[in-house]
């Protein structure tokens, strides 16, 4: 009997850990090669994970909502005997360059493929052959393999700060049971009680919240921000959003102040270049790019994700509005992949679906400008000295100011505002 251990890979952007949101299979159960078993949440974005092999599940080695580092195993399958393809033994998703793939499937591999050891980690090894029964399991060596436990062992254990590296298991097989646990931690077999009038919870900080938060205070540390702000009458825009929704072309399309925002900043951008550039401090350059990766900040269920949209500056506002609606639907959906939050040139934050009317939002690593869009809301305004009711909202600029002066991001916000008031002027970009 073959016993393979599938370690957590890097889903491919460099990632050093993932949490365990949920199985789709249990022990005991037969899997098939691409059979999804398991989704975990990075830094980026939830994943599912298909099976490299086909077998049973022997056993689970990390339970829903532990935070699992990359090449650690995670679950165990009995092959039955069989071997999988390739002389490696299969060694999972390896390239020839030695870092683990994308996880997007498995097929059949003819070449063998070594992987180099990283520095400061043990050689990889996604194949571990286990003898029929499980030997016990003392203390095991710095990066070897995880303890024989069940699941909620695990977490007892964690709750209980105890290290199963430190334990020989008393149950069959050398399985490290709760009374194990419990006894390393000096503790009652009872469940810890929460203390009487307790009012607080607490929650880890990990995965999408954690990346947040690490980017954000990067980003305002280290580029110097600037906001400027522009109060605008949009009342054309919002009629011509009315008259589109007749247009044949535009009948099945939802048009918002965020499409047309979004068209407004790809035609500004040309006029100022500098608010799409990126400042390279390795390098000592200023990097200009030729193209708009237009980055939409989106609040869902897992905290803030920013997914583009890729060479927006190409797109028409239908196209850009069709974008729009299916990037957003899927952000909330929690299904925006890695790639797709990478490689921006340029943020937007909506935050006027809030009914917020401005901010001062922050940069996104590696970006030299955001806007925030405030709600459009019904304002007093003074049109050819007269007080009338006007469709008004709130923009907000912030730049980095080694990249962009203050004469290019008060431009390039006029420019953004003028669009916005009047969308005729866009024939003379």
């Amino acid at each position: 009997m073959a016993i393979k251990q599938f370690p957590l890979p890097d889903v491919g952007e460099g990632l050093t850990e993932a949490e365990i949101l949920g199985w789709r299979v249990q022990p005991g159960d037969a899997v098939t090669v691409n059979q999804v078993i398991v989704e975990i949440e990075t830094a980026k974005a939830s994943v599912e994970l298909p099976c490299p092999w086909a077998g049973t599940v022997r056993e689970l080695l990390a339970e829903p909502g532990q935070t699992v580092e990359v090449g650690s195993p995670i679950i165990a399958i009995d092959m039955g005997g069989a071997e999988p393809a390739g002389e490696d033994g299969g060694k999972i998703g390896e390239e020839s360059n030695g870092r683990i793939a994308t996880l997007v499937g498995y097929g059949p591999r003819t070449t063998s493929a070594k992987r180099r050891p990283r520095k400061g980690q043990r050689p990889a090894a996604a194949v571990v052959e286990a003898p029929p029964k499980p030997e016990p399991q003392p203390a095991a060596p710095a990066g070897g393999y995880v303890p024989l436990a069940k699941p909620p062992v695990r977490k007892l254990a964690k709750d209980l700060g105890v290290d199963l590296h430190g334990l020989t298991g008393s149950g069959s097989g050398g399985v490290i049971t709760r009374e194990d646990v419990q006894s390393a931690a000096g503790a009652a077999p009872v469940a810890p009680v929460a203390e009487p009038g307790a009012r607080e919870r607490r929650v880890p900080i990990k995965g999408v919240r954690k990346a947040t938060a690490q980017a954000m205070v990067n980003s305002a540390f280290t580029a110097p921000h600037v906001t400027e702000f522009l109060t605008v009458d949009v009342t054309p825009m919002m009629e011509l959003r009315e008259q589109l929704k007749s247009h044949p072309e535009f009948r099945d399309v939802k048009v918002t102040p965020l499409a047309f925002a979004a068209k407004a900043v790809c035609l500004a951008a040309r006029r100022t270049p500098d608010v799409n550039a990126t400042w390279d401090e390795a390098a000592g350059e200023i990097v200009y790019k030729d193209y708009v990766h237009l980055g939409i900040a989106a609040a869902t269920p897992r905290g803030l994700v920013v997914p583009k949209v890729r060479d927006a500056d190409q797109k028409s506002l239908k196209e850009l509005a069709q974008a729009l609606e299916q990037l957003t639907s899927t952000a909330r959906e929690g299904r925006t992949t890695p790639a797709d939050m990478l490689g921006g040139t340029f943020t937007i934050t909506n935050v006027g679906v809030f009914g917020v009317d401005t901010g001062t939002p922050i940069l996104n690593p590696g970006e030299s400008a955001i806007l925030a869009l405030g709600a459009v809301r019904d304002m007093p305004w003074v049109v050819d000295g007269q007080v009338v009711p006007r469709k008004v909202c709130q923009l907000a600029l912030s730049f980095d100011h080694r990249v962009v002066d203050g004469q290019q991001g008060s431009q390039f916000l006029a420019d953004v505002g003028a669009l916005l008031a009047n969308p005729a002027m866009a024939i003379t970009y």
